[in-house]
């Protein structure tokens, strides 16, 4: 990647970013962007009363210049997914869940190969979890204001301060894109970067569409009896599939706490329903009768399609070993200085303590890979020696 960014050029076009809102303007500047090495993106979106996110903005910065894309006026996107489809254009973003949520709901596609610059922070040891606005700081010794975080990107027009707002939000991803490379390739951790980029892809998809696996995210649920553990996953099922169709958030609907109440008290009819805490006499009047009717057929659910079990918290007697653990992934992390939370996540360290059988260990997928070298086998060997209490 031989083409200079300039940070100070884009840094002075953002005061004027192009706005692009009609579908010939974004099919002439994709044609433009399909040959650069990279090009930077973010977008704006609402996402307050609704279940699915509403674009209001996506922003895009090339060599030369910040970009508005207009969601509320464009049509046609086929130009801007082939893009994304190009494996020759990185596409830099910044803690790029959320975009990349909205890109796989907006345009059924997400953007790849992709560079996540808050992820390569975490390798350089420059903070785990930076924000933009720090990140610029540190790196590029930047000072950015927050004043249009919380702003309103569906109206028309956006506020002056609002378009620089938004169009600082990528100039200078291209520059931090490059300087963190070098480093990384430096530092020999490129593929370590690269892998750990292209996991972020993985969750976004939706592979839960009917929710029939969220109850077992209530780990304190876990000791349930199969009635009421099947209650638990067809309500939770049942307010996935309600909140989608309704584009509602899922609490619109029903709270995590009432969920857990409702399974707790068990009530008999909607005067008992309405009682239960957190639940609004309007969810009774609109979803009590559906709700009760879960509860009375759960039983039979449970026989028919038995609920798999929610993993229960690990025993007190993993306290100290998990420490021992922890520490010896703190240490290695300080000799290659990359942030802990990084090298070793506590679903990890979870989910290796889970592989035990018969008092034997080993590697589960998410410690494979990079981390599998750097501590994976070394954690595994020390799990082995430890003394587990009984």
């Amino acid at each position: 990647m031989t083409q200079a960014y300039n940070w100070q050029r884009l840094e002075a076009a953002a005061g004027q970013p192009i706005w692009i809102t009609d579908d010939a303007t974004l099919a002439r500047f994709c044609q433009q962007w399909q040959t650069l090495p990279l090009i930077a993106l973010d977008t704006e979106f609402i996402r307050v009363d609704t279940f699915y996110p509403i674009p209001g903005l996506i922003q895009i910065a090339d060599d030369q210049a910040c970009y508005l894309l207009d969601p509320l006026k464009i049509e046609d996107y086929a130009p801007l997914v082939q893009l994304f489809r190009n494996p020759s254009v990185l596409k830099v973003l910044h803690a790029g869940n959320e975009d990349l949520e909205l890109f796989l709901y907006m345009l059924g596609q997400m953007p790849t190969p992709i560079f996540d610059t808050q992820i390569a922070a975490g390798f350089l040891g420059w903070g785990f979890s930076m924000g933009y606005q720090r990140l610029v700081e540190h790196a590029l010794q930047v000072t950015l204001e927050k004043g249009e975080t919380t702003s309103d990107w569906l109206q028309r027009p956006l506020t002056t301060s609002q378009e620089h707002y938004a169009a600082l939000d990528v100039a200078y991803l291209p520059v931090l894109c490059q300087q963190q490379m070098a480093e990384l390739a430096e530092r020999g951790m490129t593929a370590w970067a690269e892998e750990e980029t292209a996991l972020l892809l993985r969750p976004i998809a939706d592979d839960d569409p009917d929710g029939m696996h969220y109850y077992q995210r209530f780990s304190q649920a876990w000791k349930l009896p199969p009635h009421k553990m099947a209650a638990l996953r067809d309500l939770t099922a049942w307010r996935e599939r309600i909140s989608r169709q309704r584009d509602v958030p899922r609490n619109r609907v029903l709270r995590n706490h009432a969920l857990l109440e409702i399974i707790n008290r068990w009530p008999k009819d909607t005067r008992e329903l309405a009682r239960v805490a957190e639940v609004r006499m309007q969810q009774v009047k609109q979803d009590g009768e559906v709700i009760l009717g879960y509860l009375q057929t759960a039983a039979q659910s449970a026989v028919e399609n038995p609920p798999a079990p929610i993993q229960r918290p690990l025993s007190y007697q993993w306290n100290k070993p998990l420490k021992a653990l922890k520490a010896m992934a703190r240490d290695k992390a300080e000799a290659l200085n990359i942030a802990p939370e990084i090298l070793l996540r506590k679903k990890d360290l979870d989910a290796l303590i889970r592989t035990e059988h018969q008092g034997e260990f080993s590697l589960p997928p998410s410690l494979s890979g990079w981390r599998k070298e750097v501590i994976g086998d070394a954690l595994l060997d020390k799990l082995q020696r430890l003394d587990i209490e009984p």
